[in-house]
């Protein structure tokens, strides 16, 4: 017979099995792995009518699906990158209905019926567009990877400043915002380049807002 006490329990030890001790009477008995296997085999599905670089595309999407993974898993549009996944480095930025949006936060079914716009519906390489050209010309990227969300985000920085939207770094909320450096690398502050050609970036959108188009 083995007459040694036990061991007294850590204070380690003791914690972990009172988190497990509580978890197990708090969780109804109906709940199981079974139960939570069963539910994910089976998910929540709904249709998905998106209007993608100008064409209509509709999906049968699981309803927890965000945008992102619609646009590169069903519609193997590629172009848009998936980065961080925490909507913190931009890679992943679109345009949606005019705003620029990131794409991995959202879920695809709150855009029902919405207008998207990827790199892919801003140009061709036979004919690019303003932004993609002037990128190549000041050479705006290096890996590349972020240069998608990239040019998306500064076509739509244009557009806010046109439309006289300012930002935090605008001197007047009513006066049309000024076209210079600061107020673009406000404006592009959610876009995060690791190459680090942000003073590339700012002169090609500079061109391009000089040339007006």
């Amino acid at each position: 017979m083995d007459n040694r006490a036990p061991l007294p329990l850590s204070r380690r030890t003791f914690l972990i099995v009172g988190v497990v001790t509580a978890t197990a009477m708090v969780l109804p008995p109906f709940i199981s792995a079974k139960a939570c296997a069963a539910n994910a085999a089976q998910p929540i599905k709904s249709a998905v009518s998106l209007s993608v670089n100008g064409e209509q595309r509709t999906l049968d999407l699981d309803t927890r699906t965000t945008l992102l993974d619609a646009l590169r898993e069903h519609l193997q549009l590629t172009g848009t990158k998936k980065g961080c996944d925490h909507g913190q480095c931009g890679a992943c930025t679109v345009i949606v209905d005019g705003r620029r949006i990131n794409a991995c936060l959202t879920l695809a079914v709150m855009h029902d019926g919405a207008k998207v716009t990827t790199i892919e519906g801003l140009g061709t390489p036979e004919k690019l567009h303003p932004m993609q050209a002037a990128f190549i010309k000041h050479d705006g990227y290096q890996c590349g990877y972020c240069t998608p969300g990239q040019i998306c985000s500064a076509v739509a920085v244009l557009e806010e400043i046109r439309a006289g939207i300012p930002s935090h770094a605008s001197a007047s909320l009513t006066d049309s915002p000024r076209l210079i450096a600061s107020e673009l690398q406000e404006r592009m502050s959610g876009n995060i380049c690791r190459c680090g050609a942000y003073s590339n970036i700012i002169e090609a959108i500079t061109e391009v807002a000089e040339a007006n188009v």
